[in-house]
């Protein structure tokens, strides 16, 4: 196959960087399967894949995510990862929230405002 010859290494970085993830998602009615091919980078995808695992209605700070992650003094790239997570809410970025407190920021539409709502809904309280 002549694509094969020709893009075997551009293949094999988007093979290294795309992971396929099951989420499953509590309902009232039941459980719903999503399949998901997270693209970025590296880290990225450890840091979405990890925020997958943190529950309904529970946050961790950037700084706990780092830790989860085996990277404890890189907060502030998590923070980044979660700015840059294009899958919201599936992953669910807006569960992570500063050291102090506070929310931090939300990229996704609607910004911390959205990011209070989708936590207040899932019976976090600020």
């Amino acid at each position: 196959m002549q694509s094969e010859g020709h893009g075997g290494s551009a293949l094999q970085r988007r093979v290294k960087t795309t992971v396929l993830c099951t989420v499953k998602s509590a309902r009232k009615q039941g459980f719903f399967l999503y399949y998901m091919i997270l693209k970025g980078t590296k880290f990225q995808i450890k840091v979405w894949k990890y925020l997958m695992k943190i529950p309904k209605g529970k946050v961790k700070t950037y700084k706990q995510v780092a830790i989860g992650i085996n990277r404890p003094k890189a907060a502030r790239a998590v923070a980044n990862a979660c700015g840059k997570n294009p899958y919201a809410p599936l992953v669910p970025c807006h569960r992570v929230i500063r050291s102090d407190g506070t929310l931090g920021g939300f990229s996704s539409p609607g910004g911390t405002k959205t990011k209070k709502k989708l936590l207040k809904k899932e019976g976090f309280s600020l």
